[in-house]
């Protein structure tokens, strides 16, 4: 009987350990979820997220490369306000605002057109009345206080669930966003946010030109692009990515009210803090540049010098 009893105990355990997996989390919220997947053990729950060409990631700027065709953006439908209302949710994770579609982005070094579909953010926490920075991507190491994504699917696809099973199938629009001046472009996103604040919770709010949320589209011109996967579970690795250079200005009281006003639960036991994935490694991927100017690596510079040595030698003769 004794025997039985521990067989029992071991299967439930087992099980409880199981189902506990099954659930991805943060990191930070491990101290009321401690069964849950943190970043580290997403493979678990969903084994893309353990695969080679993952998101976010650390850009070296002294290692990026320079590429031709990276022009401007083209927006179309960004500087309109869709017609039916914005949904802005808590989904337990971040805060969501689902798009109709009617917004497209072309050019850009794009194949295709692409229709945004949602964006989010991911956000960080305070640090003796100072913020610690919550960005996903990183550049030479350091990291900005939220990071904006505008999820785009791929003309042609109807839904997420089908745009990941094409490589190219979504193209992400980043945003840093860094403390300055109030923005009075987000005062009515972010009002929002008291209505939203458990986990399930989701209201609608007037819609706004995307291009209100973003900086001018005139310094968008220089960007990072690169290959990878969606941030979260699943992780499928079916993103264009655009980081841009140009950061978006929020006050830091108007980011304060995303981890101060927003919970990962559906009760007050745990605000929702630190909502991004670390850095995932590169795995020999190129990150480019749409910048003529970036520092070129030592051995690539190096095969430049003959081919202006030798356009200049007309100038001399």
């Amino acid at each position: 009987m004794e025997l039985l009893f521990l067989v029992l105990l071991s299967l439930l355990t087992v099980k409880t350990a199981t189902e506990g997996k099954e659930e991805w989390c943060y990191h930070s919220q491990l101290c009321t979820h401690p069964a849950c997947a943190e970043p580290r053990l997403w493979n678990t729950v969903n084994e893309e997220c353990g695969k080679q060409n993952q998101s976010p990631i650390n850009i070296v700027t002294n290692k990026v490369e320079y590429k031709g065709d990276l022009k401007p953006f083209i927006f179309e439908g960004y500087d309109s306000k869709e017609s039916p209302p914005w949904t802005i949710e808590n989904n337990g994770h971040t805060v969501k605002i689902s798009l109709t579609g009617a917004a497209k982005i072309g050019a850009g070094g794009l194949q295709n057109k692409y229709k945004a579909m949602e964006f989010h953010f991911h956000w960080g926490s305070s640090v003796r009345e100072e913020y610690s920075p919550g960005s996903e991507h990183s550049i030479d190491g350091e990291r900005y206080a939220m990071e904006l994504h505008i999820v785009h699917i791929k003309e042609g696809f109807s839904s997420t669930t089908e745009a990941v099973k094409d490589k190219h199938g979504l193209a992400v629009l980043a945003f840093f966003i860094e403390t300055g001046a109030e923005n009075e472009n987000y005062a009515s996103l972010i009002e929002k946010l008291n209505e939203i604040v458990y986990k399930g919770t989701k209201t609608n709010m007037e819609a706004l030109p995307l291009e209100s949320l973003i900086p001018d589209k005139e310094t968008l011109k220089g960007y990072y692009r690169y290959n990878g996967s969606l941030t979260t579970p699943n992780c499928y690795e079916a993103v264009v990515w655009t980081i841009f250079k140009k950061p978006i200005i929020l006050s830091k009281s108007q980011v304060k009210n995303f981890w101060e006003k927003l919970y990962f639960t559906e009760d007050t036991t745990l605000n929702m803090t630190d909502n991004f994935r670390p850095v995932q490694p590169l795995n020999g991927r190129i990150v480019y540049s749409s910048d003529v100017n970036v520092i070129q690596p030592p051995a690539k510079a190096l095969l430049v010098v003959p081919t202006l040595i030798y356009l200049m030698i007309p100038l001399f003769q």
